[in-house]
């Protein structure tokens, strides 16, 4: 957390950073900060679903920093409703690879290729979730899903290492493989590795004017 501070030394301007799990604050120069707000869009450009993989292992630590940004993410009420099973083992995500295709759906058969398999799956989120999904008639628990799977996606790409997400997966075989209870939910399947390919693909996406209003709907 950051909050700017009208202290100038050397004539510039200082950020507080309280640090994690702690009381203790310290400062320093809030361009650091912004210029690495700046490159975050760059990140977000370089982030792409990544489908050919080298036949090269990931970095232990890599995965775990990958971890470290999804644990970070931010959730309704801090609920957390997640947790990860990270799938490297070389014939244990062969096997769970190939729960996600088909010889009739088959296009994700290149999740064989990834070196690693991120197994994604929600938890019960605490009771005060519960109740306000039940009222507003939304599942909070997946919009968190959805953004501690950016974060992961995220922190890989500033790794150079490519992902895809997967929501298409045979989920009884996924969890007979892993040992995941019956009452417990895969919601995604996460594929990581470095990518066969360096370039960055054009985003197709809606332009601006397209997507944005201001201050009503239309």
């Amino acid at each position: 957390m950051l909050s700017r501070s009208s202290k100038k030394e050397q004539g510039t301007v200082l950020c507080s950073q309280y640090l994690d799990n702690k009381k203790e604050q310290r400062t320093v120069p809030c361009s650091f900060f912004w210029r690495d707000l700046v490159k975050f869009l760059d990140l977000v450009k370089t982030r792409q679903s990544v489908r050919k993989y080298l036949d090269k292992p990931v970095e232990r630590e890599k995965i775990e920093r990958c971890l470290e940004a999804a644990r970070l993410a931010p959730s309704a009420s801090n609920s957390q409703p997640w947790s990860f099973i990270v799938v490297d083992d070389p014939k244990l995500k062969e096997a769970v690879a190939k729960e996600t295709f088909s010889q009739l759906i088959s296009f994700n058969r290149f999740s064989l290729q990834a070196p690693v398999l991120i197994i994604l799956i929600s938890e019960r989120p605490g009771f005060l979730n519960k109740v306000a999904e039940a009222i507003k008639d939304k599942q909070f628990s997946l919009i968190d899903i959805g953004i501690t799977a950016e974060h992961l996606c995220l922190q890989a790409a500033e790794e150079g290492l490519g992902t895809c997400m997967l929501g298409w997966f045979n989920e009884k075989g996924v969890k007979k493989l892993l040992d995941i209870p019956r009452s417990k939910r895969v919601e995604l399947i996460i594929t990581i590795g470095y990518p066969e390919s360096t370039e960055i693909r054009p985003k197709k996406r809606k332009s601006i004017n397209q997507i944005i209003n201001h201050n009503s709907y239309s």
